[in-house]
């Protein structure tokens, strides 16, 4: 298989996470892409019309994307660890909160494109804050609402992990886990794991 993927992407560092728990990251090659909300990378659009990461290509030849797509068909090749449960109730509570942090995700890279993409004058900060009420609901609603535990592997925490990991490395100055003693203790243990330090995105160089 081929995973187009760019390193500090958190979407295919989910991906890979996911391909490491489940036993299938030896027969994965990856092709460092460069996605971009503006200029595309066309290598990508003949697998993916969207040109975006993570894009997997199956030994057959067969496209899947998004990484939640790409997360459950490695769940179902998957002769090991799988990080679908079966059961229903963990089920949807692990698909729940894939959905939850794939939200913090998507609101932490419209951030992200509005200050790095879009032209200085025409940067609109409400939408900044907006995006950020949106990240502190749900970081506030994982702290008080959501029985999570260091234990748990499964989708849910893979993309938790991810997202947290991602606020970390793209906006070091907002103190999230302030106010937050029980996401920030999960946090730090969970991401001890071998699947999240190996797929920890390179740190950013020094102006």
């Amino acid at each position: 298989m081929k995973l187009y993927y760019s390193p500090t992407s958190p979407f295919a560092r989910k991906v890979l996470a996911v391909s490491i728990v489940t036993g299938l990251r030896d027969r994965i090659d990856l092709v460092e892409a460069s996605p971009h909300p503006i200029d595309r990378d066309v290598s990508i659009v003949g697998s993916n019309p969207l040109a975006k990461v993570p894009t997997l290509v199956t030994s057959d030849g067969q496209a899947i994307f998004d990484s939640r797509v790409i997360a459950e068909y490695l769940d179902a090749k998957s002769v090991a660890a799988r990080v679908i449960p079966q059961d229903d109730e963990l089920r949807w509570k692990a698909l729940t909160l894939q959905a939850l942090g794939d939200g913090i995700l998507d609101a932490a890279l419209l951030i992200r494109y509005e200050l790095t993409a879009r032209p200085e004058g025409f940067r609109w900060p409400l939408w900044q804050e907006r995006q950020f009420d949106k990240i502190l609901s749900a970081l506030d609603a994982l702290e008080s609402g959501h029985s999570i535990t260091e234990q748990t592997v499964d989708i849910g925490t893979i993309t938790l992990g991810s997202a947290l990991g991602y606020l970390d490395l793209r906006f070091p100055d907002f103190i999230w886990r302030g106010g937050r003693p029980n996401l920030n203790t999960w946090f730090t243990t969970y991401s001890r794991n071998d699947f999240l330090l190996r797929t920890a995105a390179p740190a950013p160089k020094a102006a």
